[in-house]
């Protein structure tokens, strides 16, 4: 969790970064690899450092997200894979909360599903990248949004989004969320389709 000073332009970027995602994941790939390692490194590395050390979170988010984008790209390959095998973890909870909504699906089913998904993503990567990127973006893109609403003066549109790491698991009032990120996602799905027509691998 990064400082308060610093949560409004983390926020700008995520929209940024969501919005790029979104609609050029699959042209820009390797720079997307980089923002999510970034983002993901930051956040690791932030939340192992005392919140009372402004200074010590904010470096260790930087540090934390340079060496997770060095990661991710150098790793392309891998990054494919990890991405397939999220789509896959991301079916194995869907499937599970429309057949039972009260439990978690089993550690087995998902992990099934990642290493179907990670062979799938090998075989299909434009496909794969296109939905899992317009998707992800979608889903940042929100967060992003949601943060710069939350940091304005004034009456707050609800507490600290707990589910922005469950979106299929919104609050009782925030139903419509899931709806809105499964629009946008699919128009980012169009428009990567669209725009990487003849565009190969």
């Amino acid at each position: 969790m990064l400082p308060h000073s610093y949560e409004v332009p983390a926020a700008m970027l995520l929209v940024a970064g969501g919005a790029l995602s979104c609609f050029a994941g699959y042209r820009l790939f390797r720079l997307v690899l980089g923002i999510y390692g970034f983002v993901i490194g930051a956040m690791l590395a932030s939340s192992i450092v005392a919140p009372t050390s402004t200074a010590g979170m904010a470096a260790a988010a930087i540090a934390g997200g340079l060496l997770g984008a060095a990661t991710l790209i150098l790793a392309c390959f891998v990054g494919v894979a990890i991405v397939g095998a999220g789509l896959g973890a991301l079916v194995a909870h869907l499937s599970w909360q429309f057949a039972r909504t009260s439990a978690e699906p089993p550690v087995v089913l998902v992990v099934l599903l990642a290493v179907a998904g990670a062979v799938a993503a090998l075989f299909l990567q434009r496909y794969v990248i296109i939905v899992a990127t317009a998707f992800a973006g979608a889903w940042m893109f929100l967060v992003g949004v949601f943060e710069i609403a939350a940091a304005r003066p004034g009456p707050k549109p609800s507490p600290a989004p707990v589910w922005i790491l469950y979106p299929l698991n919104p609050g009782s009032g925030e139903r419509w969320i899931p709806i809105v990120w499964a629009a946008l996602g699919l128009a980012g799905v169009a428009v990567q389709l669209a725009t990487s027509m003849g565009k190969k691998k």
